[in-house]
């Protein structure tokens, strides 16, 4: 009767869990698998599809366009991360001292850019930087940048790295500030009583307490920076002279659907991937002691 019990149970969970899977597998793993398929095979007009395991992937460390890519979205993420999450951490810190209907407006309101789509974002701001129709471009004659051009190659990642801090701050101050209400508060008058100040008690007690939010955070800012797609492809259209390779994803975009070369494509997109890996799992070995002490 028992063993009865616990199957109709288990069938049932399997149940209630089945849609899940078959929404992993089929739109994350199923891909995933035909990816690795068409990265290890080559397709040629003579002789057809051809299995050739590594000809793709040594084709993209020696391409220059993709090297290119993937070196201005590690510069890019080593600049606009610690910016994005400074600023994040700063205002999550502000807002845990605070607990005044303002902050609790300011926290909505911070959160805000997050639920905009970065489709939309990208326009959004592509509009204000315009030189034709942006109100900053306006903004900045006025104050005698006359020649300004905001949309120049060479300040076109300060656009991008300006959308993406504007989208996804509100969302890592909002994960760092529920770290912050969730630490005992013992902690905090033990440090008062000592005389230390509110600066003091930060440095030396929420930050440390909260490693793992901050962990955690840091990860899924640099897989955003190294997957950046939507913030480029966007504001490209706005100005001339960016390349389809100015980032991986973009340039394996352009690959598949604009050369119809998926094979070589779904290399770019798993050389990427193993990228992130590699760098997410070192980092957090990196710091796996740090978190458990």
């Amino acid at each position: 009767m028992t063993l009865a019990i616990n199957s109709k149970r288990a069938i049932t969970g399997w149940l209630f869990i089945a849609p899940y899977i078959l929404v992993v597998v089929g739109f994350l793993f199923s891909p995933l698998v035909y990816a690795g398929y068409l990265s290890v095979h080559t397709f040629k007009l003579v002789g057809g599809l051809r299995f050739a395991p590594l000809e793709n992937f040594k084709h993209a460390f020696s391409d220059p366009l993709f090297l290119e890519g993937l070196k201005r979205v590690v510069i890019f993420g080593l600049i606009q991360v610690p910016i994005m999450l400074g600023i994040a951490l700063f205002a999550a810190l502000a807002l845990d001292l605070v607990n005044t209907r303002l902050a609790r407006i300011f926290r909505v309101v911070a959160f805000m850019p997050y639920a905009v789509p970065s489709v939309i974002g990208g326009v959004l701001w592509g509009v204000l930087f315009s030189a034709t129709h942006g109100p900053i471009p306006r903004f900045l004659n006025t104050l005698g940048f006359h020649s300004a051009n905001l949309f120049a190659t060479s300040f076109f990642i300060y656009l991008v790295g300006n959308v993406v801090t504007w989208g996804w701050t509100g969302y890592n101050m909002i994960i760092i500030y529920s770290a912050l209400q969730g630490l005992p508060k013992d902690s905090f008058e033990s440090a008062v009583i000592d005389g230390a100040n509110q600066i003091q008690i930060a440095r030396y007690v929420k930050i440390p307490a909260i490693r793992g939010a901050l962990l955690l955070t840091t990860i899924f800012s640099v897989i955003g920076a190294m997957q950046l797609y939507t913030e480029p492809s966007i504001l490209s259209r706005f100005t001339t002279g960016i390349s389809n390779g100015y980032t991986p994803n973009l340039y394996a975009y352009s690959v598949a659907f604009n050369n119809a070369q998926f094979n070589y494509s779904s290399a770019i997109s798993i050389t990427v991937a193993v990228i992130v890996f590699a760098v997410s799992f070192g980092f957090i070995s990196l710091n796996r002691k740090r978190l458990l002490h």
